[in-house]
């Protein structure tokens, strides 16, 4: 089993030192866990998990401290510091995290935070970052499909919603109709594929709601309130962030939930609560 480099392995502990412990690293070589990550009472023959990365001199060092992100994944991470090279991001680890000018979509400022992936460069057997999420995420997946659950982050805002990360692997659109509240940058949060276009590209939303339809809507509501003793104070009148935050959708489609069910004569809406009819 090769070593997983830039993300956490397990490793067996096979010799003491001076400096730490060395840990197997299943091709014939040693890896260094230096004496400040070593936990009290680990023996040689104990496996340990390690995140395993390059330090300072480019060679393979573990550490059980657990970065922001690792390879194969994005984050939002904020520059330090910048020089001839590219930019650095704070990631959690003693040595930074470098962005390579040739992978930065816009020049990168000291202080600002940017959505990146994290990816090993073979090329130049470093761990790196990209901000041209488009070169290493693909737009198109064979294997998505409508109403499938997904884990989004965004990264963008563009006229038409925002753009987002899929389970670290796809790029995707929520419209702007389709998000129900402002986002930011580097959120991270549950979605649903809304469609498939002709041409691949990924639409997506973030309440299940849009995609199982409003009966859905109408049946978690009636819910909440039999949890609350047939009462509740969000009315059509609440703040959309109160109605996201309970509801997960858009105050609009809270309010026509609120509407259907009135008309079933399942509930009675006042100015301050709504409440089941008995």
């Amino acid at each position: 089993m090769a070593l997983d480099i830039g993300r956490f392995n397990q490793l067996k502990v096979v010799k003491s030192s001076d400096y730490g412990v060395y840990l197997d690293a299943m091709d014939g070589d040693q890896i260094l866990l230096p004496n400040r990550d070593v936990p009290e009472g680990l023996e040689i023959g104990d496996c340990i998990d390690v995140f395993v990365y390059f330090d300072s001199d480019d060679r393979l060092i573990a550490t059980t401290t657990t970065p922001k992100v690792q390879v194969g994944q994005c984050a939002l991470l904020k520059v330090i510091d910048t020089n001839r090279v590219g930019a650095f991001l704070d990631w959690g680890l003693a040595k930074d995290l470098l962005v390579p000018f040739s992978e930065q979509h816009q020049r990168m400022q000291v202080g600002r935070a940017y959505v990146v992936y994290v990816f090993h460069d073979h090329l130049t057997d470093r761990i790196v970052a990209s901000s041209k999420l488009r070169r290493h995420l693909d737009e198109q997946s064979p294997w998505l499909k409508p109403q499938q659950a997904v884990d989004l982050m965004v990264y963008d805002k563009t006229d038409l919603g925002y753009k987002a990360v899929i389970d670290n692997q796809y790029l995707g659109l929520i419209f702007n109709a389709d998000a129900f509240r402002s986002l930011e940058i580097g959120e991270r949060l549950p979605g649903f594929i809304k469609a498939i276009r002709p041409d691949g590209k990924i639409d997506l939303i973030i309440s299940q709601h849009s995609a199982e339809g409003d009966n859905q809507l109408e049946n978690q509501i009636l819910r909440h309130l039999n949890q609350r003793g047939g009462k509740s104070q969000i009315t059509d009148k609440s703040p959309p962030e109160t109605i996201y935050r309970e509801f997960k959708v858009s105050k609009k489609k809270y309010k026509n939930a609120l509407g259907a069910l009135y008309k079933k004569r399942q509930i009675l809406i006042t100015a301050d609560t709504i409440s089941l009819v008995k």
